[in-house]
């Protein structure tokens, strides 16, 4: 099922669209159902299955536990064997994992299905990303990794103002029964409509892949770019998978559908700012020879300009606030294009992953520790959260993003010209 030799470039490259990219993206958008949902859902899980707000951070965030460890496994199975076999399998979990949270009466088994969902979505992005890289030429990477992200952004939005409507038909329960069968059919789709692709496997057994995971945590430019691209998306993510829905009704006072349409807004920019993002980055570079590291930088800077406003609560811009917190999330991607085209492509899959391994424990760390510190202060007699404690949680973490963002610019100046 390779590309016919007579096929031109344009040919070739819609041809992957169709049969590569679109598949993988069904996964990745219900990936990002799976990553957001609890923002709408989270009310309904309080009140049904009585939890706190530690409890609800720790329930949500099991799913970037799993997510995480999984990461360095999957970065050696993707470089070894063909990505759509390993996403079309793991996919299976995924599908299990939401009827068992769908089913559950406890908190552990909550804990047990949303880790289940993260082991099984833990390829959604990698395993993309690594067939991205065996289908699409090497010097377009940004632009297709930026279009393919872009699908997660709609899966940020169905999980928004389309989950508060199917409440009106279904509970949470069915919400994920639905969910659970979508990925049941996303798995067949990968698994059997995606082709392989001839790769040359690492040199060795699994043994000295795992050693060669060396060769990517000593690389100079990993460590420029890892600790911003580890907390700033860890944050962003804990804030929009859980603690945005939160705060836009203890905060800005928002009901229920009104909350539900702001973060189907930020979803929405958040898909349109993949694709910009994806686009301008190529503009960029083709036409000015500025580098996507470049780019990176100023995104990641206005980026925490934006959650500072959030901390100081601008409730009269909150429309504001959301949009472009949402827009302006979507740069942090390019840091996997970076180093898809730093490293050589048979390390491609385990440079990814080793990043993503920290970002997803980050996010772990960030949504638990949010609820933590949220639950400092006693909930209100309606039992909302007080906006002093939204404060201190995002300020805490904003202080965490802006010390790693200080290091990505100090450390530009003492890399050496060609890894900066």
């Amino acid at each position: 099922m390779e590309p016919s030799a007579s096929q031109s470039p344009g040919q070739s490259i819609r041809r992957s669209i169709l049969i590569v990219l679109l598949p993988f993206a069904a996964g990745y958008t219900l990936s990002y159902v799976f990553r957001t949902v609890n923002a709408v859902l989270a009310p309904h899980l309080v009140r049904d299955i009585g939890l706190s707000a530690a409890d609800l951070g720790l329930i949500t965030a099991a799913y970037f536990l799993a997510f995480a460890a999984f990461q360095v496994p999957l970065g050696l199975l993707i470089d070894r064997f063909n990505p759509s076999r390993v996403q079309g399998i793991l996919l299976m979990s995924a599908g299990l994992g939401a009827l068992v949270f769908a089913w559950g009466e406890q908190r552990e088994t909550l804990i047990l299905g949303r880790a289940m969902i993260g082991l099984g979505v833990a390829g959604g992005l990698m395993a993309s990303l690594k067939a991205i890289v065996l289908w699409f030429p090497r010097q377009r990477l940004p632009l297709f990794n930026g279009l393919f992200l872009a699908f997660g952004g709609l899966g940020a939005m169905a999980a928004t103002v389309p989950v508060e409507v199917a409440l009106g038909v279904t509970d949470w329960r069915g919400v994920y029964v639905v969910l659970g069968l979508a990925t049941f059919a996303s798995a067949v789709l990968v698994f059997f409509l995606v082709p392989t692709r001839p790769m040359d496997p690492p040199s060795g057994g699994p043994l000295k892949q795992f050693r060669d995971l060396g060769h990517v945590y000593r690389d100079r430019l990993f460590w420029r770019i890892a600790p911003v691209c580890v907390v700033t998306p860890g944050t962003t993510m804990a804030i929009q998978g859980l603690w945005a829905g939160p705060w836009l009704r203890d905060v800005a006072g928002l009901d229920r559908a009104a909350v539900a349409n702001h973060l189907f807004i930020m979803a929405v920019a958040m898909t349109v700012g993949f694709a910009i993002t994806a686009l301008l980055t190529d503009i960029l570079y083709r036409r000015f020879a500025i580098r996507p590291i470049t780019v990176l930088g100023c995104g990641l800077v206005a980026l925490l300009l934006v959650q500072a406003g959030v901390v100081a609560e601008l409730i009269s811009i909150v429309m504001l606030l959301w949009i472009s917190f949402g827009a302006l999330a979507s740069f942090i991607s390019l840091s996997f294009a970076i180093l898809s085209q730093h490293f050589p492509a048979e390390y491609s899959g385990r440079a990814n992953t080793g990043l993503n391994v920290m970002v997803f424990s980050c996010s772990f760390g960030a949504q638990y520790a949010i609820g933590a510190i949220i639950d400092v202060w006693p909930p209100l007699a309606d039992g909302n959260y007080q906006p002093e404690a939204y404060q201190a949680a995002f300020g805490t973490m904003l202080v965490i993003e802006v010390t790693a963002l200080l290091w990505f610019f100090a450390a530009g100046h003492l890399l050496p010209a060609k890894q900066r």
